[in-house]
């Protein structure tokens, strides 16, 4: 068996050019979608990231906007710039790229978010929404990597899914969203007694472990479709002394021999995840204004 590679970098450009479009539409009624997004410090790898969600939050269509803080700014004054961006009419979504500096909180910060601006979908109100089922804002990348696993199985009903991983960013989330659309969930992790075997029971297997190349070939069910959310560096030598690549929480190749679909790392959830930041600007860009989120 060869499994179909999801193209999780494809399906983004889709998704993107369908925001566009909704974005275009709801111009004409004078509704121009805005995301800010706070950055603190200089992390190479965060500006990248933020650069990235700029660049994308423009070619949609919406307004960016960007606020760049030291390491070093004090506790308060970031709470006082999110409270403000809550009462912008101009900001439909907020996000504080994280990690933060060593000497911060994340929990305070996240939760001074208002939750209908949390397009991250991090604060307990939203999580709370999303376990029990109500409207609300979800995890970009567990809701990237829904949309990726209903490209190839749209119908979940009945369906047996095993997440490995229960995170509050990713395991749990994508639990609750697959329970929502009727399969029956297993969210397993470092303390579940005969992972593999357990993993083989599923049609759909989730691995958002953390650790690389962890699901071999021999915790895939012959015909599963397997979602890689896991992005790691490991060594490699053969690229040259102190190089290095990305591999994710499946061993590919091995997983790629049993899977009937199986998403690549890097390459699959990743694109989708400021996509799906896009995606849910434009949902809270609605829900705020009481209008119906488009379909996209």
């Amino acid at each position: 068996m060869t499994a179909t590679i999801i193209d999780g970098k494809a399906f983004a450009a889709g998704l993107r050019q369908r925001i566009a479009t909704a974005v275009t539409g709801i111009g004409g009624r004078g509704l121009v979608p805005g995301l800010a997004v706070v950055l603190v410090g200089s992390d190479p790898a965060s500006e990248v990231y933020v650069g990235s969600k700029a660049k994308m939050t423009v070619e949609v269509g919406m307004r960016s906007f960007k606020h760049v803080l030291p390491a070093d700014v004090p506790q308060a004054d970031l709470i006082a710039l999110v409270a403000r961006l809550n009462a912008d009419p101009e900001v439909d979504g907020i996000l504080v790229q994280l990690p933060l500096p060593a000497g911060l909180d994340p929990d305070p910060v996240i939760a001074a978010i208002d939750p209908d601006k949390d397009v991250d979908g991090l604060t307990n109100t939203n999580a709370g929404r999303l376990a029990n089922g109500r409207p609300g804002l979800v995890p970009c990348t567990p809701l990237g990597s829904m949309m990726l696993i209903r490209s190839v199985i749209p119908d979940l009903a009945g369906a047996e899914a095993v997440v490995v991983g229960r995170s509050n960013l990713v395991g749990k989330p994508i639990a609750q969203l697959l329970l929502a659309a009727n399969a029956t969930v297993t969210l397993a992790h470092s303390r579940t007694r005969d992972l593999a075997a357990v993993c083989r029971r599923a049609d759909i297997l989730v691995a958002a472990v953390g650790r690389p190349q962890m699901i071999g070939g021999d915790y895939v069910k012959p015909g599963a479709v397997v979602i890689d959310v896991g992005i790691n560096r490991i060594p490699a030598p053969e690229r040259g002394e102190g190089k290095t690549r990305l591999v994710g929480d499946v061993a590919f190749d091995e997983a790629a021999a049993v899977a009937s679909a199986i998403t690549p790392a890097p390459g699959g959830v990743g694109p989708m995840t400021i996509a799906c930041l896009l995606a849910n600007t434009l949902t809270a860009a609605h829900l705020r204004r009481g209008l119906e989120p488009p379909v996209v």
